[in-house]
């Protein structure tokens, strides 16, 4: 048996220094940034519009621009009956209300209305 550490079997060896190892090192990344092909833009990331974004991704913001709209229209349409004790119409009339409410909020964020969110 020999008295390497590592089981390497060889003589004493002289560890690198710290510097030549850091020079290698950038010269290895700047080699491998040579060889790396340049990457296309990504079609998918968010650039702030609403035409920018995955396709699920909108079509899941659309749904629930609609939905809290009526979900909201519901809700206000409840308290307000419950208060002024004018059950159903306060229910209806907001809920209604909310229904429009949500679809001008998609139209809105799809680009239909003519206003840029």
């Amino acid at each position: 048996m020999s008295g390497d550490p590592a089981g390497n079997g060889g003589g004493p060896e002289k560890a690198p220094a710290d510097g030549d190892l850091s020079a290698r090192l950038k010269r290895l990344e700047t080699q491998l940034e040579g060889k790396r092909p340049k990457a296309a833009p990504d079609k998918l990331a968010r650039t702030g519009t609403s035409g920018g974004g995955a396709p699920i991704g909108q079509a899941m913001r659309l749904s629930t621009e609609f939905i809290a709209g009526v979900i909201a229209g519901g809700i206000l349409g409840y308290i307000f009956d419950h208060l002024l004790g004018t059950k159903p119409w306060g229910m209806i009339v907001l809920l209604m209300l909310g229904f429009v409410t949500g679809i001008y909020n998609v139209m809105r964020v799809s680009g239909f209305s003519g206003k840029k969110n």
